[in-house]
């Protein structure tokens, strides 16, 4: 079966779902959607048993990356989707079905289950990268550290606030972003997900205990050791107070520690090189929501804009070598309120 431009792809889904399942009534409903052209399915049958299907369309998707991460994390032992089926022709992946219930919807619906959902976790994570090796991944190196970067000036500053920057704006951005990447090259390096956090967690349902599920880690990268531990703490959906965010990071750095992972011996220095790494991906993310909305048409991302920008200014504001930064986040904070930038 060939894709042919013309057709869509909710009747390519239903094509090719007859096509390779005969003689069986599968329901096909929505599973879920991501920030990029993915979508997932859940294939039902009469017995109960359910697989997912993902739709990846191959003129903007490459399955690929998913397909060697999903075997990295099955050889590291972890719960995470197992391909049962691809056909990388028309963008279709047949993958295992971790269940429905996923780590940012049971925080959102009972928060004092918090700590019982992340101690696990921060096991996971330990594991995870536990099974670095070397020339596995592609890097995150100073290239992608500073294309990721320059989103923020491109997309939040120029497209969404449609304020140009002076020159000496400018080089102050280029000086930050340099003081951020050199932190992040100097870390240790380990495999890196690149966007765990709740929304890319799952409660695994078949099992007795509870297991951290791992999703959408198709853009996994060898990089440095925070990244990770920052993009679960500082989330796109969730916030944590600084007191119980700083207990879930001291204990991630234990388990790292008696794991023989890489750690730094002194905590406060982890604890900068994690905040630092924070600030790279919030300023980046401030680029790519902006980025969803005007290039990809994606509106919700835009609501939790005020959430980064509040992380950005509050790591800004603790290093002496962030303060011009700082005073520029306020600048442009304030223009957002002019352009109806909600809190």
């Amino acid at each position: 079966m060939n894709t042919q431009p013309a057709v869509n792809r909710d009747e390519l889904v239903a094509q090719w779902v007859a096509e390779r399942y005969p003689n069986q009534s599968v329901e096909i409903t929505p599973a879920s959607a991501d920030a990029s052209f993915r979508r997932y399915f859940r294939l039902g049958w009469p017995d109960g048993s359910t697989r997912i299907l993902m739709d990846a369309p191959p003129d903007k998707e490459n399955c690929r990356p998913f397909i060697h991460v999903a075997g990295l994390l099955a050889k590291a032992k972890l719960a995470a989707p197992r391909i049962l089926d691809q056909d990388l022709e028309n963008g279709f992946l047949v993958l295992t079905d971790l269940g429905r219930i996923g780590y940012l919807d049971a925080l959102n619906a009972d928060l004092s289950l918090a700590d019982t959902l992340i101690r696990p976790v921060l096991d996971v994570l330990v594991q995870w990268q536990k099974s670095t090796t070397a020339a596995t991944l592609p890097p995150y190196d100073a290239t992608l550290l500073r294309r990721e970067l320059d989103l923020f000036p491109e997309w939040f500053v120029g497209r969404h606030l449609g304020v140009e920057l002076s020159a000496e704006e400018k080089s102050l951005l280029d000086r930050t972003f340099k003081f951020l990447i050199n932190s992040a090259l100097a870390q240790p390096k380990v495999f890196v997900h690149r966007d765990f956090m709740p929304r890319n967690l799952m409660v695994v349902e078949s099992e007795a205990t509870l297991t951290p599920g791992i999703i959408d880690f198709q853009d996994a990268v060898m990089g440095p050791l925070s990244y990770d531990v920052v993009s679960l703490f500082r989330d796109a959906f969730i916030s944590w107070d600084e007191e119980q965010e700083i207990d879930w990071v001291v204990r991630y750095w234990e388990k790292a520690r008696a794991a023989g992972l890489p750690v730094r011996e002194d905590f406060g220095h982890f604890w900068r090189e994690y905040e630092l790494m924070g600030l790279q991906r919030h300023l980046k993310v401030l680029g790519i929501f902006c980025r969803l909305k005007y290039r990809d048409g994606k509106d919700k991302y835009i609501e939790d804009l005020p959430r980064f920008m509040t992380y950005a200014k509050k790591t800004a504001g603790r290093y002496v070598q962030l303060k011009p930064l700082l005073n520029l986040l306020d600048r442009l904070d304030g223009q957002t309120e002019q352009i109806g930038y909600r809190r």
